[in-house]
């Protein structure tokens, strides 16, 4: 939309970009603030680091000093414990926000009122309404909305997209997700946002978001869900477990199982599809083996199958250099973003929907609204 427009719903599966163009930056660093130094900013300060002649940390914000200076920050920034006084007192391109989901919404938009761009953390917001005003602020200030997406980046999901894209499975009949992992109650207790609805989200919206993004980025469009959700052991408002039926448009069927409670350590993420002329099954702790890979043709790349498989210790993974790379290039105007927010969204309306239906105990059509 135009700078003015007020944004209602975004049509879906279309080529998003804001109408007035951005200032490339071409002759120095990215100036980049970040916000929020708790678990997944290392992953983020890491990435910063490997980027360093095209990114420059000026300034880093927290409310908790001891959260901020206990963190692994690289090269000297500013230290704010405000995010006001962060943008009043720093000279920034982009502002990353590490911080708890439900804040992420006014932070946005304080943020893109003040001519910065912006980068969230999963999800973008615990709520659609949320998400949509996110976009209508950073639409109306002419900036770039940017929602982390890392697992896109991995190796082994290159190659199954790659795979999709050469239609090798044919029709698509079947696609599952399970997400297998552990959060003791010490992991909620460390902070008193964590298993909140305001702030944080269950199962379904925190810890598998990033395999709720590849329903829509893998198979397509989702026309319906069912959900149910259950807080089994931990002492938090939200789930701790969950299971959805999925529905695309495409006529495939599916589910997302996940629960915080597998023992004694997390034990996996996976996704499996299905098709008439190909089944593929990526699993490991966090999608980063290819442990099925059988298809009717053959291709060049199969054989790189193996290659794309790692280890990994973290569920997080090792996509956010990727990602960072994409946020240089669109920056400095040579491509378009791989996650901007309205690709966000896509995996936001899953998530609500799931919920409503939960909720509701009732399937929920999509879109959320016309």
């Amino acid at each position: 939309p135009c700078k003015g427009t007020r944004l209602l719903m975004p049509q879906r599966n279309a080529n998003y970009m804001i109408t007035q163009p951005i200032t490339a930056i071409t002759d120095r660093p990215i100036r980049v603030g970040l916000v929020g130094c708790g678990r997944i900013s290392r992953n983020h300060f890491k990435a910063l680091s490997e980027l360093r002649s095209d990114i420059e940390l000026v300034s880093v914000c927290d409310v908790d000093e001891n959260s901020m200076n206990a963190a692994d920050i690289p090269g000297n920034p500013q230290k704010f414990t405000s995010l006001s006084d962060m943008l009043g007192n720093s000279s920034l391109d982009i502002v990353i926000l590490c911080t708890p989901s439900g804040l992420h919404s006014r932070q946005t938009i304080e943020i893109a009122q003040a001519g910065v761009h912006v980068m969230t953390e999963k999800p973008m917001a615990t709520r659609w309404k949320d998400g949509l005003q996110m976009i209508e602020a950073c639409d109306s200030a002419g900036v770039q909305l940017f929602v982390i997406k890392q697992n896109r980046f991995n190796a082994t999901l290159q190659l199954l997209r790659q795979a999709i894209q050469d239609n090798r499975f044919g029709r698509i009949y079947m696609a599952n997700v399970n997400v297998f992992w552990t959060r003791p109650q010490e992991y909620y207790d460390t902070a008193r946002w964590r298993g909140t609805w305001e702030l944080d989200g269950g199962a379904f919206m925190n810890q598998a978001s990033h395999y709720v993004d590849l329903l829509d980025w893998l198979v397509g469009p989702v026309d319906s869900v069912h959900a149910m959700t259950a807080t089994l052991a931990r002492d938090i408002e939200v789930e701790d477990t969950g299971v959805m039926n999925v529905r695309w448009r495409n006529g495939a069927l599916g589910s997302v199982s996940v629960t915080m409670l597998a023992y004694p350590k997390n034990l996996e993420g996976s996704l499996t599809i299905l098709g008439e002329n190909g089944s593929v099954r990526i699993g490991g702790m966090a999608v980063n083996e290819i442990q099925t890979w059988e298809f009717a043709d053959t291709q060049e790349y199969d054989q790189h199958i193996h290659d794309a498989n790692y280890q990994t210790t973290s569920v997080y993974g090792f996509g956010h250099p990727a990602y960072y790379r994409n946020i240089i290039d669109v920056l400095r105007g040579k491509t378009t973003p791989e996650t901007d927010g309205r690709e966000g969204l896509k995996s936001l309306e899953i998530l609500i929907a799931a919920y409503l239906s939960a909720r509701d105990g009732r399937e929920i059509n999509l879109p959320l609204e016309y």
